[in-house]
């Protein structure tokens, strides 16, 4: 597989492995040349005074929200995610759907490749989801190049 040079990483299911669409991921995730990497902090549903709801899928609304405002200070966004690292606090059924549902909101054309870590407890009390991310783009790489000839001169 190649990955698709318009894109910064190409996401796939490969023949072998059971089809995880419904669970809100993807099996691969290749990554172009040249696209720069993204390391996002794992993000709570806190908004930006530090409240957190009550509910577990307005927690993970917000969460999704404050990843896309990291990724947007870097001129990315969450299209550009390719890996997820999703802790879920007393994680069950419930919670996988809730999940889903506001992942399937944000991923319409495949979801990224994600590990579901379900924890006791979390930084804040009341914290039910964190979640860390990975993106690649290549605008952010002609972004860099351009920062890096700066810093040369």
């Amino acid at each position: 597989m190649s990955v698709d040079s318009r894109r910064a990483f190409e996401l796939s299911n490969p023949p072998g492995l059971y089809d995880p669409s419904n669970n809100g991921y993807s099996h691969v995730a290749a990554l172009a040349p040249g696209a720069k990497l993204l390391f996002i902090a794992g993000q709570g549903g806190e908004d930006v005074d530090g409240r957190l709801p009550a509910a577990f899928s307005d927690q993970a609304r917000q969460a999704l929200a404050n990843l896309n405002t990291a990724l947007q200070s870097q001129g990315s966004s969450l299209q550009q995610v390719f890996k997820l690292t999703l802790l879920i606090v007393d994680h069950n059924e419930h919670r996988l759907r809730d999940w889903v549902r506001e992942a399937n909101r944000v991923w319409k054309a495949g979801h990224p490749v994600c590990t579901l870590i379900p924890v006791p407890r979390l930084a804040l009390d009341g914290m039910l989801v964190e979640i860390e991310a990975v993106a690649a783009c290549r605008c952010c790489a002609d972004q860099q190049s351009r920062s890096v000839s700066l810093m040369i001169e």
